[in-house]
């Protein structure tokens, strides 16, 4: 009788991808919007304009994406940004939480290093806005002034 060893960790899948699964599933099945939190580098493809120091959230329900997968290597769908329809691709490894949008109740996971981009697929760039001609597509956002410095967010002021 031979006694079998267990697997080493460094050859078990990661369990990321069937963690996010789940609470995926969790957050469907009790009415909750499910949002992920993803690091964006040279291998995602999202919408470059709504990165924000490197990261990026999205609205991963039912009701906000067509042909959702969540796969073991990669997170694909479409979504609608800005009335504009684009294909996301995210590599599991970049997903840096999940959670409800009307909670906060979710999980977090340990930020992706250049090492954990996955070999199976190229490396993809950000996803450039399309360029249509139709009079109802956004325009583009305004250019910073002479002074080289990045356009300031607006704010509101209050009138008595």
């Amino acid at each position: 009788m031979s006694i079998a060893t267990p697997p080493s960790p460094d050859s078990l899948p990661s369990t990321r991808p069937y963690l996010i699964r789940a609470l995926h599933d969790w957050c469907t099945e009790n009415g909750f919007t499910p949002y992920l939190a993803v690091a964006v580098d040279g291998s995602t493809q999202v919408p470059l304009e709504y990165v924000r120091n490197q990261e990026i959230v999205l609205n991963v329900s039912f009701d906000a994406t067509s042909s959702l997968r969540l796969g073991n290597d990669w997170i694909e769908f479409k979504a609608r940004f800005g009335g504009v329809a684009r294909e996301i691709m995210v590599p599991v490894d970049h997903v840096i939480a999940i959670y409800a949008k009307e909670n906060g109740q979710g999980m977090a996971f340990p930020m992706p290093t250049p090492a954990e981009i996955p070999a199976e697929k190229p490396v993809l760039g950000l996803a450039p806005v399309p360029q249509g001609t139709g009079s109802d597509e956004p325009s583009p956002p305004a250019s910073p002034a002479s002074g080289g410095s990045a356009p300031r967010r607006p704010t509101l002021t209050r009138v008595k």
